[in-house]
């Protein structure tokens, strides 16, 4: 794989309840409402579940996930194609906690901030 190798760990606060954030990372009916540059496969089940594979297109890179991990409060997906590494996603009460390692040459951390950013937005919007 061409790229550098990063990490980026970022926690924030949303003001959004537990079922709410599970919802928004596990169902991909939600997901795909704020994933911010991510096209989905057609095809995807009603909620991610441990095995399940799914590609993603983000501008002209393909993204391979295999869901690893899927429980009501965490979820770990292994990525490969245009990321080889993996995505973790932890969550409760009112934040998320995102963690990412991989090769790439894009821009890890940047991508991390805008989906966090949108994923708030849009549970924010979701509240109203």
């Amino acid at each position: 794989m061409l790229g550098n190798y990063q990490q980026s760990q970022i926690r924030i606060e949303v003001d959004a309840s537990f079922s709410a954030i599970r919802d928004s990372l596990l169902r991909p009916t939600e997901l795909e409402k704020w994933v911010p540059t991510a096209r989905f496969a057609t095809g995807m089940p009603e909620e991610l579940h441990s095995g399940f594979e799914f590609t993603t297109q983000t501008g002209p890179l393909s993204i391979h996930h295999q869901v690893d991990v899927a429980r009501p409060n965490c979820l770990r997906l292994l990525l490969s194609q245009g990321i080889d590494g993996f995505h973790e996603w932890y969550w409760g009460e009112g934040w998320v906690q995102s963690r990412l390692e991989g090769v790439t040459i894009l821009p890890l951390s940047l991508g991390q901030t805008l989906s966090l950013l949108s994923l708030r937005q849009f549970l924010v919007t979701k509240k109203r």
